[in-house]
């Protein structure tokens, strides 16, 4: 903070704005935010520069605001103190500047939708702009009418159903959620639901954003069935074209609602996440005891990493994104499991451990992430004393 932000501030002169946006996202576990702690440090040695903040009010978030340094210079602004009808305005211009567009591209939609229908859309937002997004991208599914789509949303609870989920009045973002999922999976065979499920814990459990193809090999999949899967709810995803693009959720409301069984009260989808954090650290252990080798980036004997100037090049071409992700990521899943049914984990771990464990080192080092295999074999030792 102090060499790469405050110095050169300072010695510019710098009027500015530096915007740090969804700090209850940023990984940390000091009880009062690391990032709010260093900025109380700082702050008064630059004050030409103001610094705007956004996250929801976790606890060590509040706590790094009531931090002494950070208090007396700082402004809090709640958004939900917002005048409920300035909010509804703006959800408002959204949703016409959504339709406009979707209008613009698909023909049949002049005059459409009335006012009355917009008025019920915003009401039913109850002021978040998230249910709005979803929204417009659920009914504007390429592969649907869109005034089909709003009408399953728009339609009387006592005689519609989407899917088999009954829309209430004044419906919340779970309930929409729960819409998306029926619309998109209500009427397949319900023996796919742990595919469905398997996939979509995926995605909200990645330690990192993985792409269609990666979870794939990491789950034993086909590419194109789970690229297909994750088209189907692609209101709730960031998705690309490209089967090798990562995919992430729209917005963390939809991982904390999946994995909760009190707001997902629909067993056909709801994620538990110590069975599927399991799931993709077999499915990581599994991919590192069947690929890895000795020197799999062929380097030249008696050089050193730095010394190899086509480095990333060889990692690229050898060590696919599935396998990066299971090196650097498998120990994290561990943590999220429980001590039931450890057999086939304490299996493949001693496997890895006992068989590609130098090969692993490997890999790490040519990441030049080496130091993580300590926290990794700390991880592991603390999960074999408990289990």
């Amino acid at each position: 903070m102090n060499k790469l932000i405050v110095q050169p501030l300072k010695k510019s002169a710098t009027s500015t704005v530096i915007v740090i946006d969804a700090l209850d996202e940023c990984k940390d576990e000091e009880p009062a935010s690391a990032i709010l702690s260093v900025l109380g440090q700082f702050v008064s040695q630059i004050p030409m520069v103001k610094i705007f903040v956004t996250g929801r009010p976790e606890p060590r978030i509040r706590e790094g605001f009531r931090l002494p340094l950070l208090a007396q210079a700082t402004d809090v602004f709640v958004l939900h103190e917002v005048e409920s009808g300035q909010v509804n305005n703006d959800i408002r211009l959204f949703f016409r500047h959504g339709f406009a567009e979707l209008a613009s591209r698909r023909g049949g939609l002049d005059d459409w939708p009335t006012a009355e229908q917009l008025d019920v859309l915003c009401d039913r937002t109850a002021g978040l702009f998230v249910y709005a997004v979803a929204t417009v991208r659920f009914i504007g599914h390429r592969d649907n009418s869109p005034k089909k789509q709003l009408d399953r949303l728009l339609q009387s609870p006592r005689s519609v159903f989407e899917g088999k989920t009954k829309l209430k009045a004044n419906t919340t973002l779970d309930s929409l959620y729960t819409s998306i999922l029926q619309e998109a999976f209500g009427d397949d065979d319900p023996e796919d639901d742990p595919k469905v499920r398997s996939v979509l814990s995926a995605v909200v459990l990645a330690v990192d954003p993985i792409s269609p193809s990666t979870i794939a090999t990491l789950l034993g999949f086909d590419t194109e069935e789970v690229h297909i899967l994750l088209s189907s709810v692609h209101s709730l995803f960031a998705l690309q074209e490209d089967i090798d693009r990562p995919v992430q959720p729209f917005h963390k409301s939809f991982p904390d609602f999946i994995t909760d069984p009190t707001r997902c009260a629909n067993p056909r989808f709801h994620v538990c996440p110590p069975d599927h954090h399991k799931e993709l650290l077999v499915g990581c252990l599994e991919l590192m005891n069947r690929r890895l080798e000795r020197n799999m980036c062929n380097l030249p004997d008696g050089m050193i990493n730095s010394e190899v100037d086509d480095l990333k090049e060889r990692i690229e071409k050898n060590i696919d994104r599935a396998l990066q992700y299971a090196c650097r990521s498998w120990y994290k899943h561990l943590v999220g499991t429980t001590p039931e049914d450890t057999s086939k984990i304490t299996f493949l771990l001693h496997e890895f451990l006992e068989g590609k464990f130098l090969f692993w080192l490997e890999v790490l080092s040519v990441f030049g992430a080496a130091r993580e295999a300590v926290d990794a074999l700390d991880v592991s030792a603390r999960w074999l004393d408990v289990s």
